[in-house]
């Protein structure tokens, strides 16, 4: 084949960036559009929007699939460095077993596939964004992975991951409830905040599941903090449609997947279970954040009357991961 696709899923952009486009919508964020971004900031004040590492605490939030960081003293000459004495001196030198998706994160487009005709010959293949493939492009762990050697967070991290980012509140239309957050929601909070999204703009999405969370941080359980939280609705088909026509270029929330988690997992008959996961990361190429710490942002942008600011929030560089920690740095 001339591509690794004979055709792409409907509604998608798979090859709009070039077919060996591994960075997808971040493509958007011209060096004009990050001099915008900067002329956001007005009074230099940074929020830093990272979770402690360790919070959420214990393994609830995912089933025993990601736990919390674990420290460990390294090991010189048979002997663990940390308070050891050097003639005069006195070092110490850790190193960390860490979930990637833990806490604060991005998600890479390595991160969620579909199974999909990308040959045209009537038979799915396991398929990531632009038809990178499972197996060739994505290597799992019994054939030499786990290595996401196409489309890794590393594609991000030399993006700049920089931009323009404007914060959406959903806590002043829902409160603290359950609430599914669709198209005609979500526009009346843009307009009642007066938010403008543009080309290029990470989105934030502010439900108040952060302060749940911090709140219970040592046994959190999910599905208090989605009583207590609004998501978004990922049913709602305008909703998804304004997701691709606005141009935006990552969606972060403070919640666990940003969209509702109200689907089984095993429900039959099912297209998928996260539909704002495969238009973003399958289809569209754009990153979602996810566990983002958005409360104080939120509540100085309120008080300000304020929605925009710059934003700076790089993954780890590190190659192969579909996944990665993010401290990410607002600035107004």
């Amino acid at each position: 084949m001339a591509k690794r696709w004979v055709q792409r899923p409907e509604g998608s952009n798979w090859g709009d960036f070039g077919e060996d486009d591994q960075r997808g919508r971040m493509n958007l964020v011209t060096p004009e559009r990050r001099l915008a971004a900067a002329r956001e900031v007005r009074e230099g004040i940074a929020f830093p929007l990272s979770l402690p590492l360790d919070v959420p605490g214990g393994d609830g939030l995912t089933k025993g699939m990601r736990k919390p960081p674990k420290l460990f003293a390294t090991q010189l000459d048979g002997h663990e460095v940390y308070c050891t004495a050097h003639g005069g001196d006195v070092s110490s030198d850790d190193g960390v077993v860490l979930y990637l998706q833990g806490s604060t994160q991005w998600d890479s487009f390595a991160h969620m596939g579909r199974m999909f005709d990308a040959d045209g010959d009537g038979v799915a293949e396991k398929c990531f964004y632009n038809g990178f493939r499972a197996g060739a492009d994505i290597i799992p762990p019994e054939s030499g992975g786990p290595c996401a050697q196409r489309l890794g967070i590393e594609n991000l991290a030399e993006s700049g991951a920089q931009g323009r980012g404007v914060l959406i509140d959903l806590t002043e239309i829902a409160g603290e409830r359950p609430l599914a957050v669709g198209y005609d929601l979500l526009m009346r909070a843009i307009e009642a905040q007066r938010v403008e999204v543009r080309p290029g703009d990470f989105v934030l999405l502010n439900s108040g599941f952060d302060r749940q969370l911090l709140a219970t941080a040592d046994a959190p359980n999910l599905a208090a903090l989605c009583a207590a939280s609004a998501a978004l609705d990922g049913s709602d088909a305008r909703l998804l449609r304004w997701i691709d026509e606005s141009g935006l270029v990552a969606l972060c929330s403070d919640n666990l997947a940003v969209e509702t988690l109200d689907r089984a997992w095993d429900e039959p008959g099912q297209e998928t279970i996260l539909p704002i996961h495969e238009l973003c990361l399958f289809k569209l190429g754009i990153h979602l954040g996810e566990l983002w710490h958005l409360a104080d942002l939120a509540d100085w942008l309120r008080a300000h009357e304020r929605s925009a600011f710059l934003l700076t929030a790089p993954p780890l560089r590190l190659p192969g991961a579909v996944g990665s920690p993010t401290t990410p740095i607002a600035t107004v």
